[in-house]
This record gives structure tokens, sequence and C-alpha cells, in this order.
């Protein structure tokens, strides 16, 4: 006899609910980059209906306005700069505390190093904003700089959490056949957090890739040129009631990023999972 399964209808309910939450503000910027400027009207129905005649005029206009693939350059060499600086950084320095947790110093290395996660970015700004200058880092490096430490918190509670799954016998059996401790990190231990590499680095480049802060204080009148979110921004205040072109803007900055989730997703809860629980 076949068990009728009982639906949850209030976790059912909770999920739609989300949905909706997601997948409307997404069709509405689709809908409005879609439609001429001429279709858009201050009555809802006028803003949700579909576009009568599909254009990627807004898509090209948007591009050219904000310089795109300029910007587009400067987001995707900061991102993946900075994500690969930090698995490498990051990684190193949650192996050396996962592995020695019990003494006294790399514990306090890790709790001094996680409570950078409670500092927030407005107490830090003005010293850093001076500090770069002065050094001569107001420029895409010293972007780059401080992404790495910012990210370095979560980072490193990540990958020291994922090192409890690691059974240290291995490292061990490395020993004895002769191995050193650089080459059995990077020859056996880093090969096997790939799953915690993929996290670290959407999580990395979600943050890296959204953020409008760190490079409007730090870069500006520096001639590094805009990232893109830097250059919506100065589109929006251009054109600020030209809605086409500028959720025509959004949709373009947004696929990249969307493409490297989409190619990592299959790791990041593996990695959540096993780095954030143990």
């Amino acid at each position: 006899m076949k068990i009728k399964e009982r639906v949850n209808w209030p976790v059912t309910i909770l999920l739609l609910l989300g949905l909706i939450t997601v997948a409307f503000p997404l069709y509405m910027t689709i809908v409005i980059a879609l439609k001429k400027p001429s279709e858009m009207t201050n009555s809802i129905s006028g803003i949700l209906s579909l576009p009568s005649h599909l254009s990627l005029d807004n898509f090209a206009e948007a591009m050219r306005v904000t310089d795109f693939w300029h910007s587009l350059g400067n987001s995707v060499f900061i991102t993946l700069v900075t994500v690969v600086l930090s698995i490498l950084i990051h990684s190193l320095l949650g192996y050396a505390i996962g592995r020695n947790k019990k003494s006294k110093f790399y514990k306090f290395i890790y709790f001094y190093v996680v409570s950078g996660m409670f500092v927030p970015f407005a107490i830090l700004m003005m010293p850093v904003v001076k500090q770069t200058a002065q050094m001569g880092l107001a420029n895409r490096a010293g972007v780059i700089i401080l992404y790495v430490v910012f990210y370095m918190p979560m980072n490193v509670l990540l990958y020291s959490g994922y090192l409890t799954n690691i059974p240290i016998a291995l490292e061990e059996a490395a020993c004895v056949d002769g191995a050193s401790t650089w080459k059995t990190y990077w020859k056996i231990v880093f090969p096997i957090m790939k799953p915690m590499h993929a996290t670290v680095a959407v999580l990395t480049a979600l943050g890296t890739w959204n953020d409008v802060m760190t490079p409007l204080v730090i870069m500006s009148g520096s001639g590094s040129g805009n990232t893109l979110p830097l250059a919506q921004l100065n589109f929006q205040t251009q054109f600020g009631t030209n809605y086409n072109l500028a959720f025509a803007s959004y949709l373009l900055a947004l696929l990249p990023i969307l493409i490297f989730y989409l190619i990592c997703q299959k790791h990041i809860l593996n990695g959540v999972v096993n780095g954030a629980v143990k």
C-alpha cells in the first residue's frame, strides 16, 4: 500500500513567499530593462506588464554610458586577485591555527583574527583612507590588500573548522615518508580542502564584486578607474530618472558573478556545513 505523504503547509507557504521575494524583483528588473522609455508609466500595470517589443538598445546604451568593458575589467581583476590571495593566505593561516588550537598562543591568534568580524567598516574607514593615501596605495593594489584583510576573519574561521574533518594521520604518514610540513600541506591538505576553497572563493567574490564603499573611498580621484558598482553609482547620479538604462546596467553587472556562482555551487553547501558545524 502506498503511504500518502503529508504536506507541511506552513513550510511550503514560507518557501513560496521566499521564492516570490526573490523572483519578483528579478522579474521587474528584466522587464524594465527590456522596455523602451516610452513604455514606462506611473501605474503598477504599466510597470509590471511585458514589453511590447523586445529590445536590447538599453543594454547597448548602458554599456556605452558606464564604459562597461573598462569597469568590468577592473572588477574582474580586483575580484580575481583578491580570491586567489585569500585562498592562498587564509588557508595557510587557517591550517596553522587549526592544527595548533591547543596552544595558548595560536588560540589567542585565532580569537584575535576572528574578532575582526565584529569591527564595522565605518570605524576603520577614515584611518584606512589616510594610511593608504600616505603609503601610495590609493589604487587597485590598496583595495585588494584591504579586501584580503577584511575577509580574513570569516575565511580563517571556515578553514580552521574544516580542518577538523581531515585526519591528522594523513600528515603523520607523510612525515614518516620524509615529507616536510610545507610539502605535506601543498600535496595533501590543500587539495583535500577543495570544497572549502570553492566556498571561500564564492563568498569572497560576492563580497568583493558587490562592494561599493571600499573602492569609493580608496580610489576616489586616483584615476584608477571605476569598478562596476562605482560605474552604476555614477550612472544613477547622472541618469536618476531613466530606470530602463539603470536596470539594464544591473543585469549586465549580475551576469558574470552569477555564472561564477553556478559553476561553484555544488561545493558550497558541503564546504559551509563541514567548516562551520564542527
